[in-house]
């Protein structure tokens, strides 16, 4: 895998393996990189449009190394809107209302202080990567935290990916 230097420092510094399928999250470019093996697969993608940062109640997108700690919605019809990580209804496509779609890639940050525990918990800040109902901001910060994908990019990359993929968010 040709991973950014970033991601592959990160798994060292901290003693975590590299997983078959990794994910790289530039939030300057705006894209979700998926990496297999030898290929990588470029997404466009949407964080926060307030920025980066690690606080509780931010609305920022979290920085740094994370695992997809739970899959949520594998069975679900596209467009399938979530609230509380439950299906509540199948009408997303196009609706601006519906503001987590498809399905959820819940993280978990694995860097202590940064990413994990106290007010910078990624999974206690209900971090995803998910789809969204109005895919025309992709491209652009629309998020309020999480990373947005389209339909037709999240559900093959949440087929093919396991719990427990490592997920590197950085600033370019």
């Amino acid at each position: 895998m040709n991973l950014p230097a970033a991601f592959t420092d990160a798994c060292a510094r901290l003693n975590i393996p590299l997983t078959d399928h990794c994910l790289h999250v530039n939030v300057a470019e705006q894209t979700l990189t998926h990496f297999h093996g030898d290929n990588a697969q470029i997404f466009t993608a949407s964080t926060s449009k307030h920025g980066t940062g690690q606080e509780m109640d931010s609305f920022q997108t979290p920085l740094g190394l994370h695992c997809v700690c739970e899959k949520i919605g594998a069975d679900e019809p596209v467009g399938t809107i979530f609230k509380g990580r439950r299906a509540i209804g199948v009408n997303g496509k196009g609706n601006p209302e519906a503001l987590i779609t498809d399905r959820i890639l819940w993280l978990s940050g694995l860097e202590p202080e940064l990413n994990q525990g106290g007010t910078v918990d990624s999974h206690d800040r209900y971090i995803y990567i998910h789809g969204i109902g109005d895919e025309s901001r992709l491209g652009k910060p629309n998020s309020q935290g999480c990373i947005h994908l389209g339909a037709v990019d999240l559900l093959p990359l949440f087929d093919m990916t396991p719990e427990g993929t490592l997920v590197f968010i950085s600033k370019n």
